[in-house]
């Protein structure tokens, strides 16, 4: 059975034709069958006075269904294309960075190669991550649909005005505030626009949902992690005639009138992502943003079964008394009064 890979480049880049020509070769002289879209395929066969191996055409000689994996080469914007034409199928997507911080991608530029390998002998495993539904109602009328990956952006349409939004989490209103914005992401999204927003970093197998207000003009505007069960809204108000926009994942925009509301829930479709690597979050993180580590030493090493250590004791509770006359030093447990 041929086994088809779909090849998805960033058209307007150089290195991005270089690596996918690569690629290319490389999956066919590995028994694969590179796959790619019409207008992709023509622009490398203009770029390089055509291919030396046969490709396949997508939507003309190949299904989308038949794909076993789309390799995605560029960064996480290319990536997110690619989850936008995968949306509908049960085809994973591996990235391959050839931009700056590249979360999303699983291998750099220099692993092409090996990566290529690692798809041809099936070294890989596939996870799942968690995408919101994303509706736009006005004065009652639903107006848009749509999704996200990352996250949905609410930000102000004129430089000059800030928006006046109330957010509300499972149909309770919790704050209002003047602000730029406000972002609603998922764990995924965590370390991409609303970690600019100052939220915090999600591992992406935690399943909750994420809001951080951009600049708020507001005493209580912190960072919010919300169940996934949850339903956010953020209403744009009428105090103002201050516009917002709707954002996803920075391809979809919708335009948000005052008295405009954006609800978001989980979706019921999750993106698939390849991996070839074990490689756990918190050392992606170290990767990815260079984070200092210099002198850890790591966890303390067990003592072998057959030679077991001394019995460590326990850290005695502090008597209520003496935290109330604030004498915390050594405190003998029996005299501890218990409730």
């Amino acid at each position: 059975m041929t086994r088809r890979i779909l090849l998805l480049a960033h058209l307007g880049r150089e290195d991005s034709m270089l690596a996918a020509r690569e690629a290319s070769a490389q999956l066919y002289g590995s028994g694969l069958s590179p796959v790619m879209p019409a207008g992709q395929q023509a622009h490398l066969e203009a770029r390089f006075d055509g291919l030396d191996h046969p490709t396949e055409v997508l939507g003309e000689e190949v299904r989308l269904e038949d794909v076993e994996l789309v390799m995605v080469l560029g960064g996480d914007g290319t990536i997110l294309r690619a989850a936008e034409l995968v949306r509908h199928v049960d085809v994973p997507l591996l990235g391959v960075n050839l931009g700056h911080v590249g979360f999303l991608a699983e291998s750099e530029r220099a692993d092409l190669a090996q990566t290529v390998q690692w798809i041809a002998s099936k070294s890989y495993s596939v996870e799942e991550r968690m995408t919101i539904d994303v509706t736009v109602w006005h004065h009652g009328t639903k107006v848009a649909h749509t999704w996200a990956l990352n996250e949905a952006a609410i930000e102000k349409a004129n430089r000059e005005r800030m928006i006046e939004v109330v957010t509300e989490v499972d149909g309770k209103p919790l704050t209002s505030y003047g602000c730029d914005g406000i972002v609603l992401a998922t764990p995924t999204g965590s370390t991409a626009y609303a970690f600019s927003a100052g939220g915090p970093v999600v591992w992406p197998e935690v399943e909750a949902l994420l809001i951080a207000p951009i600049s708020a003009h507001a005493l209580f505007a912190k960072p919010l992690v919300v169940s996934p069960r949850s339903t956010l809204a953020v209403e744009i108000l009428g105090r103002t005639d201050a516009a917002a926009v709707l954002w996803c994942d920075g391809r979809r925009s919708v335009d948000l009138p005052p008295g405009s509301r954006v609800e978001v829930t989980k979706s019921p479709l999750p993106v698939r992502l390849a991996r070839i690597s074990t490689t756990p979050f918190s050392a992606r993180l170290v990767r990815k943003f260079e984070l200092p580590i210099h002198g850890w030493r790591g966890p303390a090493p067990g003592a072998p079964l057959a030679e077991p250590g001394p019995m460590v004791p326990e850290v005695p509770p502090v008597a209520w008394a003496q935290r109330a006359a604030g004498d915390v030093g050594a405190i003998d447990p029996a005299n501890e009064e218990h409730a």
